[in-house]
Parts: C-alpha cells; sequence; structure tokens
C-alpha cells in the first residue's frame, strides 16, 4: 500500500514536458528524489512542504525511482477555467476513483473538435501499426520508419500497461516534433489527445492525426511477476486483435536479446511468445532482423517456430539501422542497457520499424 512522507522541496532540479524533478528534505534528517506533475498537484517552488508517496522509491524499483508529488497542500493549484458542472471541457475520468483522477476531454466525445470526424470512424484503411512490449523500443521503431521513409507521420498509441501520465517519459518529451501525436489510451493520460479504448484511439491516430503509421506500447515500466501469464505486456497480444479488428495491418516488434541476464528473456523473450503466441488471436506479421549472430538467430528460428501456423514470420534486412539507431534524437535504454549492450534488442524494434513503413510503398 502507500507510504508516506512529507518534506520539504529544497531544489528543483529537471523538467520535461509535463514534470518537474525536485529534492525534499525529510523530518528525519534524510532526502528524497521526487517528482511532480503540475497538472495534476501544482507547480512545486524550493521551501514549499509537499506530500509524497515514497513506496516505489524505497522499494527500489527500477523505473520507478522517484517519491511522488500527492500534494502541495499549503498551496493549492487554482481549479481549472472551465465550469465543473457541465462537460464541455470533457467528462472522461482516467486513473479513475484514486485521488489524483483527471477529468479529460476525450478526442470522440460530444465536446470534441474531432466528434464528428469519429463518429462513424471504423476502419483503418489498411493503416501499419507496430506493437511493442516495452516503451524502451518506441526510439528504435521510430528509427525505423524514418530510416526509409523520412516524411511518414508516425502517432504513439501510448497505452496503460506501466506508466499512466505520458508526462513521465523523458523519451516521449525528446520525441516531441519526431512524432505526429500521441494518444493516450485505457487509464493512461496526458498525451496530445485521450482516448477511452485502444480502439478509439487508433482511429483517432488514423483520421485525427492522419498518421501513415502508428505504434502501439505501453509507458514507461513494465508490470511482472516473472510468471508466464503475470507481465503487463501480455496486452500486446490484445493490441493484435484491436488493430485486425479494425482493418489495420498488425506489425509485432518482438523482444530479442542476447544479453538479458534472466533465462526468461534470452532469445525471443517468454513475454513475446506468450502474447503473439497465446493472445494474439489475429494474423500479425512478426519481424526478425538479418544479420543476428548466429548463436541468437538459431535460438530465434527455434522459439518462433510453433508461431509459423498462426502468423507470418518476415525477415528484414538491417543495412543502415545501426546508423539510425545510433542517430536518435534520444537516448536507447532498456532495462539499464544501451545501444551496445543489447544491439539485438533495439535492431529488432527497428526492423519492425522498417517493415512498417515499406508496407506504405
Amino acid at each position: 500500500m502507500v507510504r508516506w512522507r512529507s518534506g520539504t522541496v529544497t531544489a528543483l532540479r529537471r523538467e520535461w514536458d509535463g514534470a518537474t524533478e525536485l529534492d525534499v528534505d525529510l523530518p528525519d534528517g534524510t532526502s528524497m528524489r521526487a517528482l511532480a506533475y503540475p497538472a495534476l498537484v501544482g507547480r512545486p517552488e524550493v521551501g514549499d512542504r509537499v506530500l509524497l508517496n515514497a513506496g516505489a522509491l524505497l522499494m527500489g524499483l527500477g523505473t520507478g525511482g522517484y517519491a511522488l508529488v500527492v500534494a502541495l497542500p499549503d498551496r493549492l493549484p487554482p481549479d481549472p477555467p472551465a465550469p465543473a458542472d457541465n462537460r464541455e471541457a470533457g467528462h472522461l475520468v482516467k486513473a479513475r476513483y484514486t485521488p489524483l483522477q483527471p477529468i479529460l476531454l476525450g478526442v470522440d466525445e460530444e465536446a470534441s473538435p474531432h466528434r464528428a470526424v469519429l463518429a462513424d470512424a471504423d476502419d483503418l484503411a489498411g493503416l501499419p501499426v507496430v506493437t511493442a512490449d516495452l516503451h524502451s523500443a518506441l526510439p528504435a521503431v521510430l528509427a525505423g520508419i524514418h530510416a526509409d521513409a523520412a516524411d511518414a507521420r508516425v502517432a504513439y498509441l501510448l497505452t496503460d500497461g506501466g506508466a499512466l501520465p505520458a508526462w513521465f517519459s523523458r523519451t516521449l518529451a525528446g520525441l516531441r516534433g519526431h512524432l505526429a501525436g500521441t494518444v493516450s489510451v485505457g487509464q493512461a493520460f496526458g498525451g496530445d489527445l485521450e482516448a477511452s479504448t485502444l480502439h478509439s484511439g487508433l482511429l483517432a491516430a488514423r483520421h485525427v492525426l492522419h498518421a501513415d503509421v502508428a505504434v502501439v506500447a505501453q509507458g514507461p515500466g513494465n508490470l511482472g511477476t516473472g510468471t508466464r501469464w503475470g507481465f503487463s505486456g501480455v496486452a500486446v497480444g490484445e493490441a493484435v486483435n484491436a488493430v485486425a479488428a479494425l482493418g489495420g495491418r498488425p506489425v509485432g516488434s518482438l523482444r530479442i536479446s542476447d544479453a538479458d541476464p534472466r533465462p526468461r528473456h534470452l532469445g525471443v523473450s517468454h513475454h513475446s511468445l506468450t502474447a503473439y503466441g497465446r493472445v494474439a488471436l489475429a494474423r500479425a506479421e512478426l519481424v526478425v532482423p538479418d544479420g543476428l549472430d548466429p548463436a541468437l538467430a538459431g535460438a530465434v528460428d527455434a522459439a518462433l517456430a510453433p508461431l509459423t501456423v498462426r502468423h507470418d514470420v518476415v525477415r528484414v534486412p538491417v543495412d543502415g539501422l545501426d546508423a539510425a539507431l545510433r542517430a536518435s534524437p534520444v537516448p536507447l535504454s532498456t532495462m539499464g542497457r544501451g545501444l551496445d549492450a543489447d544491439h539485438a534488442y533495439f535492431l529488432a524494434a527497428a526492423a519492425a520499424g522498417r517493415h512498417a513503413a515499406r508496407l506504405l510503398a
């Protein structure tokens, strides 16, 4: 449950779109690094008293390495300008029934300027959609798309398996200008557009953002218990189903690695094998990059053999992809490993992006 702390802001550190990093001194003489979302709690200042949820930080969870600011109790932010008694500013509630639930304008609800476009939208018209397990795949997929289609409009669908606020992602902040936009779906929020479901989010990507390609992946962080079914990335399989149901073209980015110290993630991760092999009922194109180390390539082929009945395994050349990855506008990192430490992982994601781009021809 929640581990509460109260303290005083002593320094403001980095800021990026929607988030402020700060140092907080506690009454016992210790300090904590904390993160505030100004749109939810107001903008902290040095000297402010803050209430913190410190559980993830105290537990040492990797992505959640902050205490989170719950409130500035002595200096509450003003109410939004829109009246609270009508739906003109939206009525989409996310992070529902939690103390910090935001009320947002859904892209397809009655008050939205996009309502007319989406009211009867029902088809993606063959839109290539790359589905990925981890948020860290996003910049690599984008690099692969733009390596062959520099002008392609790419929309990102932020699902709710990891961080709910889009603002948590420094990667996403750094990709602003390289994406046509972000649609936060389900319980996730903070994107350029808000959607209640992945289905409506995909339609918004196609018909509002006019995307040529879309990428679906959870936010930073990955909930997992080390079991076959107990991980948030299982939703990748459901994403394949959603894309197919709407007439899109699912392209599976496989989680491939020869650097992960956990056996269940070596070769093709069990996350990919479960999501695509058991959950995805619709057919997808699963991308394998050429040029893998022979031992890794053999392990990948063996792992994917049972999936070839259900899906199409596509081999994609990788010439130029290493350079595209190294030119990424944001740092590449997965589970603390950079490009050179886990090259196969990023290469596989970039190859999926390249394949999606080539479907535009």
